[in-house]
């Protein structure tokens, strides 16, 4: 299948490239709009607040759509996808980001071998497979690897802010506010990402959810162990009495000294958990680079008896390698 006579295969090529530059322009352009502009809002929610945004809205805003897991063939996968997108702060449910990724892999599918002027050659089960892996590569595995960056550089955004967000906490209950108060002023205090996040609680609790339940979904969101202490020692404190804020300042010593202490075994880990990070994209990025700009490199040995299982040996370990290394990179403290 070839491309008609009056379409320039080079042309459609380049203006494709040109298109995704100029998205990957705008993109870095409001990346760096929101993370450094001078006039960046101190957090969605007081954003939403100025512009006179009901609480009912406020919630819709911050709160990100939901998949039903138990209507989804992929549940696993589902779970995964959808928890760390709640930990990169991306809004669009786990469902609609796989149809995207699948939508994508298509597309590349589909367009790949015409524009490359291979479709010829996408003949046998080795090419096929290979023109999965690279479709599945930029469509699938390369948006995963940016969600899981974005992910963990919020959270340690939100690890950082938290230690301050209680000092700031413990000092409104001591002052007299009731929680909802000493929330409020913690939201209009702090900036992103944490500030939304409490924003969050603070309108579920305005639109009538009790506090407990606020704060178990605030940490279902963000899942780190500061957190889930911090919702604990609530919960506990709510069912047994006792101050709150003498609560929250032992609690807040404890994740500094914890917080000391991580800091010292992210310092001893960094090389291994840099090398694992490196081992695991760079062969998606390696084979998605080489295929794309010289396919012939693998398609002239798609018919080897060997290629297929060798391919897929190489994925199978791959994949084992993958969690290996996960496994022993994954220091808890």
């Amino acid at each position: 299948m070839q491309l008609p006579s009056f379409i320039n295969a080079e042309f459609v090529f380049y203006g494709i490239v040109f298109l995704a530059v100029v998205l990957l322009l705008e993109g870095g352009f409001i990346w760096y709009r929101d993370n450094f502009g001078t006039k960046r809002r101190v957090s969605k929610r007081m954003a939403l607040i100025e512009s006179g945004a009901t609480s009912e809205e406020i919630i819709t805003a911050l709160r990100r759509q939901t998949t039903d897991v138990s209507k989804s063939m992929l549940p696993s996968i589902i779970n995964y996808l959808d928890s760390r997108m709640n930990q990169a702060g991306i809004r669009m449910s786990a469902q609609r980001m796989l149809s995207y990724m699948g939508s994508v892999t298509l597309l590349i599918g589909f367009l790949f071998p015409l524009i490359g002027g291979i479709s010829g050659q996408i003949t046998s089960p080795g090419a096929v497979l290979l023109l999965l892996l690279f479709a599945g590569g930029i469509g699938i595995a390369l948006p995963i690897l940016y969600i899981n960056y974005i992910a963990a550089k919020r959270l340690k955004k939100i690890e950082a802010q938290f230690p301050i967000a209680l000092d700031v906490l413990v000092r409104g209950l001591r002052a007299g506010y009731p929680v909802s108060g000493a929330l409020e002023l913690v939201v209009n205090e702090m900036p992103d990402p944490l500030a939304s996040e409490l924003g969050l609680v603070l309108a579920e609790m305005n639109y009538g959810s009790p506090l407990r339940d606020a704060l178990e979904g605030f940490a279902g969101r963000v899942q780190t162990q500061d957190i889930n202490m911090f919702v604990v020692s609530v919960a506990i404190q709510t069912e047994t009495g006792g101050s709150l804020a003498e609560i929250l300042d032992s609690l807040t010593r404890v994740i500094r000294d914890r917080a000391a202490m991580v800091l010292k075994v992210r310092a001893l880990a960094s090389e291994g958990k840099m090398t694992g990070t490196l081992l695991t994209a760079m062969p998606i990025i390696t084979f998605v680079g080489v295929f794309s700009s010289q396919p012939s490199f693998y398609l002239d040995v798609v018919d080897d008896p060997w290629f297929m299982p060798g391919a897929l040996g190489v994925m199978f370990l791959y994949v084992l390698g993958v969690v290996i290394m996960r496994r022993l990179i994954a220091i808890k403290v």
